[in-house]
């Protein structure tokens, strides 16, 4: 007799169970706040300076903090109580964004404050990425992750979409109390609607050090793991289209609005590809088809160099956005294949490595804006994550698992 394949599990089983419907409320709440955030902090730069390349590295700088965050802070998701670790980050963020929106602060010193609230997102996302295999089991993890992925998006096109709007009627230093606000409101939840697990590591037992060096030992050890890290660090390429949305807009001949609409496109199609793609796809498919999503989330870009107008770069965008839902399947692969006692730390190296491509592909594509037409970055951006993601889709082959 053969084994029936594994049916996907439904949202409702997901949502049944209300541990995770408070993580993602937590999750959504800060979501929502940090597009607020974003927009306003890139509507400021490029208002004060003019320059694509400046608004595109302050941009950026929500993601290279991880080079040093993932390793250094993801650990304590292991050492310490996962619950604990995730209400000390919110409220630190709490504190720092809060400070941000101090009247007159200066750009390098909002630049700072950035960084050090992106450092305290690592051990938060570790963390709460380590608890969710233990409040959904089986498929009903992989759906929980597709329902929790596709709110994000969901949270980012509404974020992005009324961010412009928000920024133009309350101004940069409300949005940045709203986005503080979000993150004591997200502690609380935490707080009263999770349960309080112990520790899954002896941080006596083990060292700092030792708890990095494995972690990258295991990720760098296994094919499967490393192919899945090399498909995700394909979003190097096509997340270049957020550090330009503002540029971009400019070049189309619009303001805020324009580039709020285009920052929204990309979560629009994300949202809808992580529908299909977690409520309808059987689990094998999915692992089958993460090469192919990989390149197709690229290949709308090059498009883009023949400088379409903005509702043909919105629907690009979108299709985008659509194809990087194969991210979903690619982190719970990812996920599921560590052990518990060590995947707040895998999970943060493997989240430093996308993160790092993310920022550096927003930064080098900001400077190339400098002396290129926004649309044909993107363009260039979306031809070269093509062969990027061909390559990887061949990892992945190789490895066994796809």
């Amino acid at each position: 007799m053969t084994t029936p394949p594994e049916r996907p599990a439904t949202f409702r089983e997901a949502f049944a169970v209300g541990e995770f419907r408070a993580l993602l409320l937590a999750l959504l709440l800060s979501v929502v706040g940090d597009q607020f955030a974003r927009v306003a902090l890139a509507v400021v730069v490029f208002d004060r300076t003019g320059s694509a390349g400046l608004t595109a590295l302050t941009y950026g700088l929500t993601y290279l903090p991880d080079l040093v965050g993932g390793p250094l802070l993801s650990g304590l998701a292991d050492r310490y109580p996962r619950r604990a670790v995730m209400i000390a980050s919110d409220l630190g963020r709490a504190a720092l964004v809060a400070v941000m929106a101090v009247p007159g602060m200066q750009l390098l010193w909002l630049c700072v404050l950035l960084c050090a609230v992106q450092l305290l997102n690592a051990p938060f996302a570790a963390a709460r990425a380590a608890t969710l295999p233990a409040v959904l089991a089986g498929d009903r993890f992989v759906v929980g992750s597709a329902v929790s992925n596709t709110m994000v998006q969901l949270a980012q096109l509404v974020g992005f979409a009324a961010g412009g709007a928000l920024v133009a009627s309350l101004g940069s230093g409300r949005a940045l109390l709203i986005d503080a606000a979000t993150f004591a409101v997200s502690a609380a939840i935490i707080r009263y609607g999770v349960l309080a697990r112990p520790a899954v590591g002896d941080r006596a037992a083990t060292s700092w050090w030792s708890s990095v060096s494995g972690g990258a030992r295991l990720v760098g050890g296994d094919p499967r793991l490393r192919s899945l890290v090399a498909l995700a660090c394909v979003a190097g390429f096509y997340i270049t289209v957020e550090g330009l949305a503002v540029p971009y807009a400019a070049e189309l001949g619009g303001g805020a609005v324009a580039a709020g609409l285009l920052l929204a496109a990309g979560p629009a199609g994300t949202v809808l590809g992580m529908l299909v793609l977690g409520r309808f796809v059987p689990p094998p498919t999915r692992l089958r088809w993460l090469g192919p999503m990989a390149v197709a989330a690229c290949a709308p870009l090059v498009l883009c160099a023949l400088r379409p107008g903005l509702a043909v770069t919105a629907v690009l965008w979108a299709a985008s956005g659509f194809a990087s839902a194969y991210h979903l399947a690619a982190s719970a692969a990812f996920v599921r294949a560590v052990p518990d006692a060590g995947r707040g730390q895998a999970f943060g190296l493997a989240v430093t490595a996308l993160r790092v491509c993310q920022g550096g592909g927003i930064v080098l594509a900001g400077l190339a804006a400098e002396r290129a037409l926004p649309s044909t970055v993107v363009a260039w951006c979306g031809a070269l994550g093509v062969l990027a993601a061909l390559a990887a889709a061949r990892a992945w082959r190789r490895s066994g698992a796809g």
